[in-house]
């Protein structure tokens, strides 16, 4: 008989306290997952290259001289280059010496001369494609008229 009477005297929590607690519990899990992975986004595209070609200058017979802008929060370093498919190589373009890569510093731009080495003579009024290939693997590509002479 005193079970009975226990159990009458049972106090619980009311349906709509506990949908409250229900409701905190969630929003508290959700602020800290949000955050979690708020934080691997950062990290993970804080290294993400972002680079491209402001200007392009075709000159004869088959020379770029190409300007890359870096608007990263990283370094860029520019491995390749084509024009229009065909292997070209990379030069300082005061110095015309050879390049094996290009680095370009975050927040800044730098030109260089991209020459192909075979299959491409700029003719007049022609567009080419120059295409720069990054050390992570990304590409940036381009395209610019050749105006003669």
């Amino acid at each position: 008989m005193n079970f009975r009477k226990f159990k009458k005297n049972a106090k619980a929590l009311s349906p709509v306290i506990a949908t409250i607690i229900l409701i905190a519990v969630t929003v508290a899990v959700s602020v800290v997952v949000a955050a979690w992975m708020g934080g691997m986004t950062i990290g993970l595209m804080g290294n993400a290259e972002q680079a491209s070609m402001t200007n392009i200058v075709l000159t004869a017979p088959s020379t770029a001289t190409v300007t890359v802008q870096n608007t990263g929060a990283a370094t860029v370093t520019i491995t390749s280059a084509t024009i229009d498919g065909n292997t070209a190589n990379m030069y300082n373009s005061t110095t015309l010496a050879p390049l094996s890569s290009v680095p370009i510093v975050k927040g800044s731009s730098v030109t260089f001369n991209v020459t192909a080495i075979t299959g491409v003579t700029f003719t007049d009024s022609a567009q080419y494609t120059i295409k720069l290939m990054t050390a992570k693997g990304n590409t940036e590509t381009n395209q610019a008229t050749y105006s003669g002479p």
